[in-house]
């Protein structure tokens, strides 16, 4: 039996400086969470210095929430530097399917061998060249129906793909996690999912991709069920989340994680 609790416990040892090129609406809420998980985020974005930041960092995160061109300038800048440092990095392809523009950027940074690929269900499928019924941010594709696509872009890739939603998804390809942990009240905060992101870059400074993504869905998931102790909606909720996110302690993680391997 895995002991999801060690990754949380290693992550917080480390204490990862976490460089995140993400966007407008979740700067602010995704700091705060990775503060509260343990870790240290750095919201650099400008050319000028985006790679440069890169080449140092314990981990990347890249976001394509509210993309512009020199964003995306930015990104494939320090996605390269990241890569020459050895440096784990964590691509978020919010609604990669819904503009041109989006699509196009997606693809130059799967070109730029990411890490770990976190998702929603459309978002997954349309990296994995599916069609799918993604509106936007949301997605209106079932974690079920994304799995086949999420493990043939980790193996096209050579990466792990995270798929999120009432239970995860997490595959290298050839081995595959499932997470149940989790509540209703977490899609309806605006940059959870952002967020998430973050700790699961955290997560992989150092450790193993797979186990660590896995661990940080079980945690990041079970914070949500202890918020929701606490709080009925979704004001209340964001701040009990917060909370938790720091009281969740590694032994808590290891009895409460539901992680099934599939």
């Amino acid at each position: 039996m895995t002991n999801w609790g060690h990754y949380l416990n290693q992550m917080r040892a480390n204490a990862p400086l976490v460089q995140n090129i993400t966007n407008y609406v979740s700067m602010n809420i995704m700091a705060n969470v990775m503060l509260a998980a343990g870790a240290s985020p750095a919201m650099v974005h400008a050319e000028e210095e985006a790679a440069e930041f890169a080449s140092f960092t314990s981990a990347l995160t890249i976001n394509i929430g509210t993309l512009s061109a020199p964003w995306v300038n930015a990104m494939q800048m320090a996605a390269k530097a990241a890569n020459d440092a050895g440096t784990p990095w964590v691509l978020d392809p919010v609604a990669a399917g819904a503009t041109a523009f989006r699509r196009e950027t997606a693809a130059k940074l799967l070109a730029l061998n990411p890490s770990i690929i976190r998702g929603n269900a459309s978002e997954i499928m349309a990296l994995a060249g599916a069609i799918t019924k993604g509106k936007g941010a949301d997605s209106a594709d079932s974690v079920e129906a994304a799995q086949e696509g999420a493990k043939a872009l980790a193996k096209s890739i050579g990466c792990v793909v995270a798929v999120t939603g009432p239970q995860d998804f997490i595959t290298d390809g050839a081995t595959s996690y499932g997470v149940t942990n989790g509540h209703a009240l977490m899609p309806l905060v605006t940059a959870l999912g952002c967020s998430l992101t973050g700790v699961v870059a955290a997560f992989a400074v150092g450790q193993p991709h797979l186990e660590a993504t896995t661990a940080a869905l079980a945690y990041y998931g079970l914070a949500g069920e202890v918020a929701a102790e606490t709080a009925q909606a979704p004001g209340s909720f964001a701040t009990a989340l917060i909370d938790a996110l720091h009281t969740v302690t590694p032994d808590i993680l290891s009895q409460a994680a539901k992680v099934e391997l599939l």
